[in-house]
């Protein structure tokens, strides 16, 4: 870990920092980071030091997937809101205070002597229940074993500002991936980002950009690329087990809120939640608790929906078993989606419906359905895969077959584990990014597969919202169709711009 350094004082501002982010990044070095021989994996000169970008309901998750290792030290953690509730479990109250509370507690009970990391999925994710703001001091042991506890921002800019952060999550509305990942990367932080990894192909493409422009390690929260049986089945299609692949079907789930309808009315904004910061790049709006929190997946201002959030789990299984990554399919066709009357606050579909065919002509279909998994049907067979499942295949004895040292074996983000348990899958993911920052390599979700993956889903998205086929180059990431290409990108709310 680096050592500490005072925390800059300036009081950032939107326009301040975009004009001071170019000297900003010449002046932060390469994460300081000495080989494990030299001083010990553990040892605070080898630890990753990671800023905490969004504290909201995924932050359950990351946060304890990060903690989990012993060569990571989270420094800070950043939210526009203070401590709150209406997340996807309405009573839990969670922001910046609580994932700061976390974040301390694990770490005095460590320094205590302690096993935190057996426990600490259930401590994070269990509680359904606590006062808003509620905030545990300081322990003594934090204060004698690091300093001082994990600081807190409401502004990631000021986060971004520390040089001694080598790392950032973000787990934040999608609206707001590009603009943090970029400035991240800009200011010498490499980044785990959480999928979708962009509202749009064109803000995938900055981001793409920017990984290679700065010589970033940048990791997509596609955990699922870290599970054995999504690793397996991928490997028994990339290598015949099911002869030809002709046909794709790939799941998305329902909504899991109903939406208020037309003539809902706006809400005053909740004390310790910054609702203008939160807006951020998109359009003014009134205020509404469905609107925020877990909601916003399902408003076209900052998500493609459940098209793009479950869909970037089960079409980047379709991705990686087809052999597809960093390209897309060349044709796309709404297949009878559905969306919400109009003037209701959800505006994404409500039942994904699209039809995509490759170059190849392996042609995809993704439906919701209560399941999540990627079907595919072969001439000598068919599989399936789950979220975090293992294969079943037809006929029965495929999943059984011997992948040979000459076929195709896809990277493993853990060397040896076999099994499916979630919380598994999630702390893999993370130590494969950790790896790749001490490496200087690509994980295993690099930026181009993240892209190629959140583009398949937002042009899916297209699709449905214009009703219609059309063609789409992957190599120019273009259409001969111009309304299609004018929704490529979408227009910032002033001074909000990638650069």
């Amino acid at each position: 870990m680096m050592n500490q350094r005072h925390r800059p004082s300036v009081q950032c501002t939107r326009r301040s920092f975009v004009q001071s982010a170019a000297a900003l990044a010449s002046a932060v070095a390469l994460p300081r980071i000495v080989p494990a021989s030299v001083f010990g994996a553990t040892a605070p000169s080898n630890r990753i030091t990671v800023g905490q970008i969004g504290c909201g309901h995924q932050a359950q998750r990351i946060v304890p997937s990060f903690l989990v290792h012993d060569d990571v030290q989270i420094v800070a953690v950043c939210d526009v809101n203070r401590a709150g509730r209406g997340y996807y479990y309405p009573e839990r109250v969670l922001g910046r205070e609580t994932a700061k509370r976390w974040i301390d507690e694990y770490y005095a009970e460590k320094a205590s002597g302690g096993d935190p990391k057996a426990t600490v999925y259930e401590r994070i994710l269990a509680p359904k229940t606590a006062e808003p703001g509620a905030v545990a001091p300081n322990p003594p042991q934090v204060a004698a074993s690091r300093g001082k506890g994990c600081d807190a921002y409401k502004d990631f800019r000021e986060l971004l500002a520390r040089t001694d952060i080598d790392a950032v999550t973000i787990v934040v509305p999608d609206h707001w991936h590009a603009l943090i990942a970029i400035a991240a990367m800009r200011a010498g932080k490499d980044v785990y980002c959480e999928k979708p990894m962009s509202l749009t192909v064109h803000q995938g493409r900055e981001m793409v950009k920017a990984v290679r422009r700065y010589n970033r390690v940048f990791q997509t929260g596609a955990q699922f690329r870290s599970c054995p049986g999504v690793r397996r089945a991928c490997e028994l299609v990339r290598n015949g087990r099911i002869g030809q692949v002709r046909r794709v079907w790939t799941t998305t789930a329902p909504n899991s809120f109903p939406s208020p309808g037309p003539g809902w009315q706006p809400q005053p904004v909740p004390e310790g939640f910054d609702y203008d910061f939160w807006l951020g790049p998109a359009p003014e709006a009134p205020y509404h608790i469905e609107r925020c929190f877990h909601r916003w997946r399902y408003i076209l201002d900052y998500s493609n929906g459940q098209t793009a959030n479950f869909g970037a789990h089960t079409n980047d299984m379709a991705q990686w078993a087809l052999g597809m990554d960093g390209t897309t399919p060349v044709e796309f066709e709404d297949n009878g989606s559905e969306f919400l009357p109009k003037g209701s606050l959800f505006d994404t579909a409500v039942k994904t419906a699209f039809r995509a065919r490759y170059a190849n002509g392996i042609e995809l279909t993704c439906d919701t359905n209560n399941a999540s998994y990627a079907k595919f049907e072969g001439t000598e067979g068919r599989l399936e895969i789950s979220l975090g499942g293992v294969p079943k295949t037809f006929p029965t004895n495929i999943k059984d077959s011997v992948i040979g040292p000459n076929e195709i074996h896809l990277p493993r983000s853990h060397p040896t584990r076999e099994t499916n348990r979630r919380n598994d899958i999630d702390a893999d993911h993370v130590r494969n990014f950790l790896d790749a920052v001490k490496s200087r390599k690509d994980p295993i979700d690099p930026v181009e597969v993240g892209h190629s993956t959140a583009s398949l889903c937002i042009l899916g998205n297209i699709a449905q919202l214009l009703k219609r086929k059309f063609a789409w180059d992957p190599a120019a990431e273009r259409s001969t169709d111009e309304e299609v290409n004018r929704m490529l990108q979408r227009p910032m709310r002033a001074p909000w711009k990638l650069s």
